[in-house]
Formats: structure tokens, C-alpha cells, sequence
């Protein structure tokens, strides 16, 4: 179990500058937004090199897909993950390079949001979601790359049965604040529930809202919801020897608030660099 930061919660300009930040967040792995480098932003070589000359391990890999609207709970159940049809066929291309420069990185994983599931097993939707998600399994599954499906737009028990009726070994990476978020229920009820599933975790806090249809508030770790003396309970009861990734959306001390993050993980539970 190793424990890293997602290079997007610091904001870097370039591979040099995100190397920089993570090592002043005093770590020495990361999960690697990788959309910068398929769209041509960041050089793949210059990426890799300059992040292994650093001594910094690349985790995991993320995508997000084309089109998604974070102003509000509304745009982002209309534009989050597979669910929209005119965006389908850039997100497939998307996964495609995406799939390979994971491969080229020798990653094992990716995350992304499938995007507010339904739970009705008779909504048509939900079955051409399905046929999307099985596609994008089958993109990253002929490079050895296995999907994670992030936590937070649907409660557990709709992401574990999604995961029973593809039939295919989807991993879950689980971000306790995104129940909380969402509203879409306890997270560590939910990490219970889907603990055999899951393949990575993000580590950041919410407060939720008091107001239906809006957002919660996300906050530095340890300042919010999240129990974590239950979370890592969880953790060590159901034998999860998986990676823990800092993720920080919001604030202006992204640093200070990872630094704060790796504190919290580190009395609470035992990982690597």
C-alpha cells in the first residue's frame, strides 16, 4: 500500500512542476491525469523521465471524458461519464489513446466516472451505459490496463450490482468524499459494501449540504464527514492492501492541504513512500 497524490489537486503547469509539488508534499507517487499528455500538452517521454529522475512512481492513471460539467449537480448528471450520446464517439478515441499511453507507462490502472447510473434494471439507458462501459473494458483490458470506476454519482449498491451484471472484473476506486458530495450515502457503509471490489482510494473530506439538488462542500481531510477511524477500519478489517491517493478539488493550499492529508493517513494506518 503506497501513498500518492493526484497530479490535477496541484494544479501543475508541466512533468518538472508537477514533479516539484509532489516532493514538496513530501511524497513520492502519483496518480497521473492523462488526458494533458493524449491531448499533447505534456510529452510522454518528457513525463516519464522527468518523473522517474525525480523518484516519483506513477500509481495509477485517470481520464475524464469529454464534455463533463461540474457547475452543478444538474449539468453533471447530464454530461458525466458515458451517458451522453454526442459526445460517445470522442470519449471511445479518447480511451483509446488514453488506453495506450497507460500501457506505454506500464500502468495497471485507470479511473474514471461512469456517470449517474440508473438502478432500474428496465431502464433502457442504464443497458446502453453498460454497452459503453463493456466497450471502454474491453479498450483498456487489450493493453493489461484494468478500469476503476470512481465512487460518488450512484450509491454502493447501484455501482456493486453494475459491477455483478457486466460480469467482467471492474475495479472500484473509492473517494469517500464523493458519497458525501453527492449525497449518495455513508461512506464507510459504502466502503464496506464494496471493499472486494476496490482497487484504489482516494483520500479527501466533505461536509454535506443542507439543501436538496446542490453540492456538498469539499474539505481539507480531517476536516469533514469522513469517519476515519471507522474509513481505515474498514481498511484493515477487509484486508485491503491497495494504493491511497490524495485528491484536493478546491482551496487555495493545495500542498499544505496534501501535506495535511499524508499526516491523517499516516496516524491512521501504515504505508509506504
Amino acid at each position: 500500500m503506497r501513498l500518492g497524490v493526484c497530479s490535477w489537486s496541484l494544479r501543475p503547469g508541466s512533468p518538472a512542476e508537477l514533479a516539484a509539488k509532489v516532493s514538496e508534499c513530501g511524497l513520492k507517487s502519483v496518480q497521473l491525469a492523462l488526458d494533458p499528455i493524449r491531448r499533447g500538452e505534456w510529452g510522454l517521454g518528457d513525463t516519464q523521465r522527468t518523473l522517474g529522475e525525480a523518484g516519483i512512481a506513477i500509481l495509477s492513471g485517470m481520464m475524464g471524458m469529454r464534455g463533463e460539467d461540474y457547475a452543478t449537480l444538474a449539468s453533471i448528471r447530464r454530461t458525466g461519464g458515458v451517458r451522453p450520446s454526442a459526445t460517445w464517439p470522442e470519449n471511445v478515441e479518447a480511451a483509446k489513446r488514453n488506453a495506450d499511453i497507460a500501457a506505454s507507462l506500464g500502468l495497471s490502472l485507470v479511473t474514471f466516472h461512469a456517470g449517474f447510473i440508473p438502478e432500474d434494471p428496465a431502464d433502457e439507458e442504464r443497458g446502453v451505459m453498460i454497452e459503453r462501459l463493456l466497450t471502454l473494458f474491453d479498450i483498456f483490458d487489450e493493453r493489461d490496463v484494468r478500469v476503476g470506476l470512481e465512487t460518488g454519482q450512484e450509491p454502493a449498491h447501484v455501482v456493486r450490482r453494475l459491477i455483478d451484471d457486466m460480469g467482467i472484473e471492474v475495479g472500484v476506486n473509492f473517494d469517500p468524499a464523493n458519497m458525501i458530495l453527492y449525497g449518495m450515502g455513508d461512506p464507510v457503509e459504502s466502503l464496506d459494501l464494496l471493499a472486494e471490489h476496490v482497487a484504489q482510494i482516494h483520500i479527501k473530506d466533505a461536509l454535506s449540504t443542507g439543501a436538496a439538488g446542490e453540492w456538498g462542500t469539499e474539505v481539507p481531510v480531517g476536516e469533514g464527514e469522513v469517519q476515519w477511524d471507522s474509513f481505515f477500519g474498514v481498511v484493515a478489517d477487509r484486508g485491503l492492501d491497495v494504493d491511497l491517493v490524495i485528491e484536493r478539488e478546491s482551496g487555495k493550499c493545495r500542498v499544505e492541504d496534501v501535506v495535511q492529508a499524508a499526516d491523517l493517513v499516516r496516524r491512521h494506518h501504515r504505508v509506504g513512500a
